[in-house]
């Protein structure tokens, strides 16, 4: 059994991967691109052995060995279908073990106690954890879910900014500066949306969005007013009564931590860790080396 164990966090925008011995000390990083189960699985699996490979190499270690070494991997849209047994077969590790990446950002955020973690980020999953129970609300991926992630809002702005484009709606000056992205060329719009885009792309848009809020403009305070409105009652199906830790992660939790409801800014706590640490506590869960030795 390896001295070591292999952590990822897969998301839409990065995969990162630790590598880490059994005292839970990160001994090498690594970083790729994105991870989500929901793009194409051969993507996938380039990414997150790159990032595993990546870890090795800043640990000082042959990439050789990735497949002496057991990985826990916590992925965006690992909770739907079944293309994880098809990606576990193309991972190299000693033994392949999936959750998905609300669990291992859950973990990173409250340890072992209860309260409720949210993700905010390319994409948007809320878990809470109530006596060690747990409960997941959305996370369904970017074709039907995903509210108030980066990609829904940036997709929206698009949307929203053909609208304007049409004389459907008022232009502001975000719509105006999302034209310009696209030289003032509604069709090269369309194109990237049917042909280039991915949720990391449209995800990318996001912090515009907040940006010309703080400006007073008017399309930028439609969009959060919607996602802000569906943060809220994804959390009020979540937290529990008595429930007094909430804690945000990814890319955008900064700006909606200030947007929150008061009675979910109340409870708001800095999380412990974040999900690859999680992902590195649950991995020396799942792979126990006494208990490998035990059973040789």
């Amino acid at each position: 059994m390896s001295e070591y164990v292999i952590a990822i966090d897969g998301g839409g925008t990065s995969c990162r991967a630790a590598l880490a011995d059994r005292h839970g000390r990160v001994v090498g990083r690594g970083k790729q691109g994105s991870a989500n189960i929901f793009t194409t699985s051969d993507t996938i699996g380039a990414n997150i052995i790159a990032a595993a490979g990546q870890a090795l190499k800043d640990a000082g270690i042959e990439g050789s060995k990735l497949s002496e070494i057991p990985a826990f991997l916590g992925l965006a849209g690992i909770n739907v279908g079944e293309r994880q047994r098809e990606l576990a077969k193309a991972l190299p590790f000693a033994d392949t073990r999936f959750v998905h990446d609300g669990l291992i950002a859950m973990q990173g955020a409250l340890g072992d106690e209860d309260g409720v973690m949210a993700i905010l980020g390319t994409g948007s999953v809320y878990v809470s954890r109530v006596d060690g129970t747990l409960r997941n609300v959305g996370g369904w991926g970017f074709a039907i879910g995903d509210q108030a992630s980066g990609s829904f809002i940036g997709r929206t702005l698009l949307q929203q900014t053909l609208l304007a484009h049409d004389g459907i709606r008022e232009h502001t000056s975000l719509s105006r500066a999302v034209m310009a992205r696209f030289n003032d060329d509604p069709e090269a719009m369309v194109e990237f949306a049917q042909q280039e885009a991915c949720p990391a792309d449209y995800g990318a848009f996001a912090p515009m969005i907040f940006e010309y809020d703080t400006k007073g403009d008017l399309l930028a305070r439609d969009i959060l007013l919607d996602a802000v409105r569906d943060i809220t009652m994804a959390l009020d199906a979540v937290v529990f009564e008595g429930c007094e830790r909430l804690c945000l992660l990814g890319g955008l939790a900064h700006e909606y931590a200030k947007r929150l409801a008061p009675r979910h800014r109340a409870i708001l706590a800095e999380p412990q860790g974040d999900a690859l640490a999680g992902a590195v506590q649950l991995a020396l869960r799942t792979f126990p080396l006494e208990t490998a030795r035990e059973k040789r």
